[in-house]
């Protein structure tokens, strides 16, 4: 049974960072939605039930495209002829920043969130999903995963955040999923991992 005051199951969000996220050289950079990516991550949401995965971004024109893609498959012809894509599609929510997402999953969850940075490299202090998963059990609180765009998360983000989910590790030394893949891991090992290592 739950303390008073925790949430009864753990409630995880997905955010998708395209600024300010870094480039191949490590300077930070935005970078552009792709249809894709909102696809994809929102089919992850859908398929895990998580109440939402976010797209980040400050930028107002590739806000407006996220919103025109959305537009069409919720509202538009999308919608009649794929209405389980419309379904999916209903869990992306459009906003400036990390720091607004924060503020959405507070006000909607009733307490601040845990936010997890992702990185294809480990940070040496990495937490395992199903560690994770067990904070938010623990605590009552809910948790984001923070997904970066381009070559990865820029510093100013990591600062935000409260750790470091472990990075998916493969069975060759090949390192380059791409971040659909990488989340839909991540995600799975959240919820299915069903013996979370000691804290």
């Amino acid at each position: 049974m739950s303390a008073p005051g925790t949430l009864k199951e753990p409630v995880l969000y997905l955010a998708l960072v395209h600024a300010p996220v870094r480039n191949r050289r490590g300077e930070e950079i935005a970078a552009a939605i792709t249809n894709l990516d909102l696809h994809d991550l929102a089919r992850l949401a859908c398929t895990y039930d998580l109440p939402a995965c976010y797209v980040v971004t400050p930028l107002q024109d590739q806000q407006e495209l996220a919103h025109r893609l959305m537009h069409h498959w919720l509202h538009g012809v999308g919608s009649r002829l794929h209405p389980d894509r419309e379904r999916a599609l209903r869990r992306l929510r459009v906003r400036a920043t990390l720091e607004d997402v924060v503020a959405d999953v507070e006000r909607e969850c009733g307490r601040a969130p845990f936010l997890w940075a992702t990185s294809a490299r480990s940070s040496g202090a990495d937490v395992e999903p199903a560690e994770a998963r067990l904070i938010l059990e623990t605590t009552g609180r809910p948790g984001v995963m923070v997904l970066g765009t381009g070559w990865g998360l820029a510093e100013r983000v990591w600062r935000l955040c409260h750790g470091t989910l472990r990075p998916v590790e493969g069975r060759s030394d090949y390192n380059h999923l791409s971040v659909r893949c990488a989340a839909a891991v991540l995600v799975d090992r959240f919820f299915r991992d069903s013996s979370p290592p000691a804290l």
